[in-house]
């Protein structure tokens, strides 16, 4: 089974945060802060900014991918009253330790990126511009659908009831 093309991509960069930790079993902690509207022209993990033992990277680009199917979902991320972008990050292994996978607006979708366990996966404020394309692309394209509860067939009192056997048939195929 293909999975659907996007009707609309936003272009989105996304920072994220590295914590030096006072812990045996960690150096840092990692998490994904902002995401930008558009993507900047900045090469991926370029340090935007640093205060004591807080840097500041500017990760990479990614796109939030809009599906008609999803419209009451993204309506319900803008009606929420804080509007969210789920980033997702996943460990490399090597340097840089996370590459962006996607970033998304789906909550649903999010959550979904959780159930792995080995993805990093974080909700960040969604900018005002990418507030509006979204709000409007659920305006252009989603279609509210009612509930719709199935009528089941009545039942037939005589399906359950005993039958006589079947009759074998003759050794000799007739």
């Amino acid at each position: 089974m293909t999975k659907p093309q996007p009707l609309q991509r936003l272009s989105v960069g996304v920072v994220v945060e590295r914590r030096k930790l006072n812990n045996p079993w960690a150096e840092f902690s990692w998490r994904p802060v902002a995401v930008l509207p558009g993507a900047p022209d900045t090469a991926p993990w370029t340090m935007l900014d640093e205060q004591h033992e807080v840097r500041r990277f500017y990760a990479g680009a990614s796109e939030v991918e809009l599906f008609a199917g999803n419209g009451g979902y993204y309506r319900d991320n803008l009606t929420s009253g804080e509007p969210s972008l789920w980033v997702v990050l996943r460990p490399t292994g090597l340097e840089p330790a996370f590459q962006v996978l996607t970033v998304t607006a789906d909550p649903n979708e999010g959550e979904a990126f959780t159930q792995a366990g080995n993805d990093l996966v974080e909700a960040v404020a969604m900018p005002e511009p990418i507030r509006e394309a979204i709000a409007a692309f659920v305006a252009e394209h989603h279609i509210e659908t009612g509930f719709v509860k199935r009528q089941r067939d009545t039942a037939d009192p005589e399906a359950l009831a005993r039958r006589a056997p079947i009759a074998k048939r003759d050794q000799d195929g007739g």
